[in-house]
């Protein structure tokens, strides 16, 4: 693990996430930015020290010269935004082969970044997964399921939301770590859009196959003094999927800024023929609506949900609720079997296949660009393919 040391938030969450289903182990870390700190949170961590380093370019020069089943199956970095390309570059471009990369979102800062690092990880063999962990839940794979099988016809309009309110105030002015880097645009790359509206994107693409053609943004910054958005407000035009019918459309908002609001996630999408609602806060139920009026609540671990992707990603029983790590995790035990697969040249299996990888990430930094260009301009619609 590169990052996630003492005091960060999102290291603590991948490392609980690695470690639910005993499928792998961390065994060397570059931890923090300063060699104090990162040797202390190896010590914290029960690291080797010998696998404990002061930088991340020191990890990877010390595990490149390590062979077969004592070398680093996998490198994960959970660094602030603006890093996450020279290390992810470094990792696939390694000695020894390189290394596959699990990486947080976003992938990376510029457009450029991202066909660099998909022209790299082509070339290196190497598995490249972005952390977009909402996916992993298994009623998001069940609404997935539920639209690819036709359930709710052809999709008409999908509402995305995504919002907070720990943002509201300026709270990087009294020194807090992750309000601090995230309101730094050459940090962050972004504010709200970059940091929660990603997700939505991701999530809105992985349930409904959809493509985006273009949008119109309208980014704000409502704290005075705020160098980056907190609030982000797009309008979405879908590539067509059906000749002679109109596209499919979205609105999509994102705001950190809205008081009240803890973690508020959610996705309506709607058919000719049905539609469909989830809450990340209330992860266990998924709505279902059809055009003859039924309406089914689809709870996670029922007989409804079936035998594909969403049932696999169950660990427990009807009734018993999984949450936000228990779907992190659904994340990684696709990575790893990914991995395993990878190394013994089978097929990948159903949750495998499932996985963020470098055209989602890509797919998500363009998103973000395209907003930001689109907002610039008075929210001209913006063209992804154009980036």
């Amino acid at each position: 693990m590169i990052g996630g040391g003492r005091g960060a938030f999102i290291g603590a969450v991948h490392r609980l996430a690695i470690r639910l289903d005993g499928e792998a182990e961390l065994v060397a870390g570059a931890l923090a930015s300063t060699p104090d700190a990162a040797t202390q949170s190896g010590r914290e961590l029960g690291l080797d020290p010998a696998r404990t380093y002061a930088s991340w370019r020191e990890l990877i020069a010390g595990e490149s010269k390590r062979t077969g089943t004592d070398r680093l199956e996998a490198i994960v970095i959970v660094t602030p935004n603006h890093t996450h390309f020279e290390i992810a570059k470094a990792c696939l471009d390694a000695p020894g082969g390189g290394f596959n990369v699990i990486i947080d979102k976003p992938l990376c800062h510029s457009v450029q970044e991202v066909a660099d690092l998909e022209r790299l990880t082509a070339t290196s063999g190497r598995l490249l997964a972005v952390t977009y962990n909402y996916i992993g839940y298994p009623l998001v794979r069940c609404a997935r399921e539920l639209v690819h099988a036709g359930e709710l016809g052809t999709i008409r309009k999908v509402f995305v939301e995504y919002h907070q309110g720990w943002l509201a105030t300026d709270l990087a002015s009294t020194g807090q770590k992750q309000a601090s880097w995230r309101s730094d645009p050459a940090k962050a790359g972004g504010g709200a859009i970059s940091d929660i509206g990603s997700h939505a994107e991701n999530l809105a693409a992985f349930v409904t196959g959809l493509e985006v053609d273009s949008l119109a943004a309208d980014l704000t910054s409502f704290v005075p003094g705020r160098r980056v958005d907190d609030d982000a407000a797009i309008l979405i035009r879908f590539k067509p999927t059906v000749p002679g019918a109109p596209p499919a459309r979205a609105v999509l908002t994102a705001s950190q800024v809205c008081v009240g609001e803890e973690n508020g996630l959610s996705l309506r999408v709607y058919g000719d023929k049905g539609g469909l609602s989830w809450r990340q806060e209330q992860p266990n139920e998924l709505v279902v609506n059809s055009l003859a009026g039924e309406r089914r609540i689809i709870t996670r671990g029922s007989a409804c949900v079936g035998s594909g992707a969403a049932a696999l990603s169950t660990r427990l029983p009807p009734g018993h609720p999984e949450g936000f790590i228990e779907a992190f995790a659904n994340i990684y035990r696709g990575i790893f079997e990914a991995i395993r697969a990878q190394s013994s040249g089978a097929a990948l299996g159903d949750l495998a296949k499932l996985i963020p990888t470098v055209r989602e990430g890509a797919r998500g930094v363009r998103f973000i660009h395209a907003a930001q260009e689109s907002s610039k301009n008075n929210a001209a619609w913006t063209r992804l393919d154009s980036l």
